[in-house]
C-alpha cells in the first residue's frame, strides 16, 4: 500500500504548531514523498490562532485542501472543539492533555486518540517550549509515515543549530510516550486467546 497521510496540526500563535508542520513538510520532502503545506495565520501571531495542513503522499496530491483529515494535532481546547468533528472515521488525533480535558475527547469508537501531556514531558527534556516537538515526535511515533531519524534530520532546517539537540531529545520523548500508549492499547495475546 502506498503512503498517504494528510494532518491538520492546531493551537494558539506561539505554540509553534506552523513550525512543525513545516518541519514534517522538509522531513516528507527528503523522504522523495510529494509534500504539500499551507499555514493558516488567526488576526493575531500570538495568542491568536494557527493552524496548519500538511499532506504528504507517494502518489502526486490532486488537492492540498483538506475537509477531512484522516489525523489531527490538536494543543489546545479551540483546536479540539473545531477539528475533533472534521476527523475521518477511523482517523488518529494526538492530543496535548496538558491544555485539553481529556473528557472532551470522542470516546464514540469513531477515531482513535492518544493523550500526551506535552507541557509536562516538555518539561522534563529541560525547555517547555518544546511542546511543539514532543507532539511531533507522537505524532510521528503513532502514524509510521516517516521514520523520526527523518525529522530529526530536517531540524536545522526550520531552526537554529544551537536547539536542535534540545528538540531531538524532545521529539523521542514524544515517540516514546505515544509508542508506550499504543503498546498499553493493544490487547495481550492471553486477553485475545480468552475471547476465543
Amino acid at each position: 500500500m502506498k503512503r498517504y497521510i494528510d494532518v491538520i496540526m492546531a493551537g494558539f500563535g506561539g505554540q509553534g504548531v506552523l513550525l512543525i508542520g513545516n518541519l514534517l513538510a522538509y522531513a516528507g520532502m527528503n523522504e522523495k514523498l510529494n509534500v504539500t503545506y499551507i499555514p493558516v495565520y488567526g488576526v493575531e501571531m500570538r495568542g491568536g490562532t494557527a493552524n496548519c495542513t500538511v499532506v504528504l503522499s507517494e502518489d502526486e496530491i490532486g488537492s492540498p485542501i483538506i475537509n477531512t483529515p484522516k489525523s489531527l494535532i490538536v494543543m489546545n481546547r479551540p483546536s479540539l472543539d473545531k477539528f475533533q468533528p472534521k476527523l475521518a472515521d477511523g482517523g488518529l488525533q494526538i492530543v496535548n492533555s496538558s491544555l485539553v480535558d481529556p473528557e472532551l475527547v470522542d470516546k464514540s469508537g469513531r477515531i482513535k486518540t492518544i493523550l500526551v501531556p506535552a507541557n509536562e514531558l516538555a518539561d522534563k527534556v529541560g525547555n517547555p517550549r518544546a511542546v511543539n516537538t514532543i507532539m511531533l515526535g507522537a505524532y510521528v511515533a503513532a502514524t509510521g509515515i516517516i521514520k523520526l531519524s527523518a525529522v530529526e534530520a530536517c531540524l536545522s532546517a526550520v531552526m537554529a543549530p544551537k536547539i536542535v539537540p534540545l528538540n531531538i531529545t524532545a521529539l523521542r520523548a514524544g515517540a516514546e510516550y505515544a509508542a508506550e500508549q499504543i503498546a498499553a492499547l493493544k490487547p495481550t495475546k492471553s486477553a485475545a486467546k480468552g475471547k476465543k
